[in-house]
């Protein structure tokens, strides 16, 4: 009578325990599997630079330093953002044109109150980065071309309107340094790695859901001895 009575709260704590403890293993595994995509990321940040070129691939190449000699054309696609290292403005992506074809660069932070402000056109010896965005979801406005205003970088479309290769390098360094414009260098800082905080969460949870079956079980065979 006793295991009747005691039976299915300690179903429903085993069960629950199972669960629990299976989604902090979960999120252990995808610690793991995080921390190995920012040591390559890391191992990649570190490579000397490389020549630009344009046969190069996201697997390969995503965030190794390139150097290239570029002529802005002054045709500019302006990308809304905010919580940058530089504040609130607009990406500038610009059509660059270089000796292997023009490619998207992506200048930096353009304050908001210089929208207007004048193009600046001269030849620039650049570092930077390849990179392939992943700003671009289902929620992502349509971009406002009548204002030029974009809500993320999309590689093809933008590549399209500005009559590029579909490549972009994220700044790094210029010489000359456009004046408008704050670089905004590709870093490790806003790559989120917080499984290790969920999986303590999860942990906590089972080592909670167990105390509470405990106890449960507890007050059912002392409601029985009396």
């Amino acid at each position: 009578m006793m295991l009747r009575k005691i039976l299915f709260p300690l179903i429903l704590g085993l069960s629950g325990c199972a669960v629990l403890i299976s989604l902090g293993l979960w999120q252990v595994e995808r610690l793991a599997w995080k921390e190995d995509i920012l040591a390559d990321i890391a191992a990649r940040l570190a490579a000397d630079p490389m020549p630009l070129s344009l046969d190069v691939n996201e697997e390969a190449h995503e965030y190794r330093a390139v150097t290239l000699t570029g002529m802005p054309t002054g045709d500019e696609l302006h990308v809304l953002v905010s919580g940058t290292q530089a504040g609130t403005g607009y990406r500038v992506i610009s059509k660059m044109v270089t000796s292997d074809g023009p490619i998207l660069v992506d200048l930096g932070l353009l304050p908001l109150d210089a929208k207007d402000a004048a193009p600046f056109i001269a030849p620039m010896q650049m570092t930077g980065r390849y990179l392939w965005p992943d700003d671009q979801n289902d929620s992502t406005p349509d971009p406002d071309l009548a204002e030029n205003i974009w809500f993320a970088r999309n590689i093809p479309a933008m590549s399209a309107a500005l009559d590029t290769a579909p490549l972009m390098v994220v700044l790094t360094s210029a010489d000359p340094a456009d004046p408008r414009i704050t670089p905004l260098p590709i870093t490790t800082a806003n790559i989120k790695n917080d499984h290790f905080e969920y999986a303590v969460t999860w942990f906590l949870l089972a080592v909670v859901w167990a105390t509470m079956t405990l106890f449960l079980i507890g007050r059912t065979i002392r409601s029985k001895d009396t």
